[in-house]
């Protein structure tokens, strides 16, 4: 690298590192809303449980410990789980794979994640996934901004058995989701 190359770069790793603290603070709702953050260990095996319509999900993270920031669910199913094509008009979704393996479809594009693997699904874009392989797949599903997991909780409390599709959809579309065809 020559010497100019590497002082333009050395003046806009700087610049970057300096701005740092000031978009953390602007990050953050903690001005907005007068609730400092409380930092929070979440244990393995910890977290609110949830069956979300055969979808197994432990919230680890929510609106709550974030300020509406994020909410980060742990999901853990067996091959053959699925959740049909959809959008989100409020939230982006990061699904990264720990265990198992998971066919993702976002936009027009379908893979096959393994562990350490990763799929972000931004809002307005459809996507869909299903647990393939021949073991449980463990996922962390982090949602931006924070709010499912109050969504998650009511298609949660719907009666067991198979489920009222109608009722799925109007229950979704009050937190902008809709189902495709």
């Amino acid at each position: 690298m020559n010497r100019n190359a590497f002082l333009k770069r050395s003046a806009l790793s700087a610049a970057a590192l300096a701005s740092l603290p000031a978009f953390a603070h602007f990050s953050s709702k903690e001005e907005k809303d007068g609730n400092p953050l409380s930092p929070k260990i979440v244990r393995s095996g910890e977290g609110k449980k949830v069956n979300v319509i055969g979808d197994q999900q432990t919230f680890k993270l929510t609106s709550e410990d974030t300020n509406g920031l994020f909410t980060l669910i742990e999901e853990v199913n067996p091959p053959g789980t699925m959740i049909p094509p959809h959008v989100h008009t409020n939230e982006d979704e990061i699904f990264k794979v720990l265990e198992g393996e998971l066919e993702v479809t976002v936009g027009d594009e379908t893979t096959i994640l393994k562990a350490g693997d990763l799929a972000f699904a931004p809002k307005n874009v459809p996507h869909t996934w299903k647990v393939v392989g021949d073991q449980d797949c463990k996922t962390i599903l982090s949602v931006f901004p924070a709010g499912l997991e109050l969504m998650f909780e009511e298609l949660g409390n719907l009666p067991p058995g198979p489920p009222d599709f109608a009722k799925v959809t109007e229950i979704c579309g009050r937190y902008g989701i809709s189902f495709l065809a």
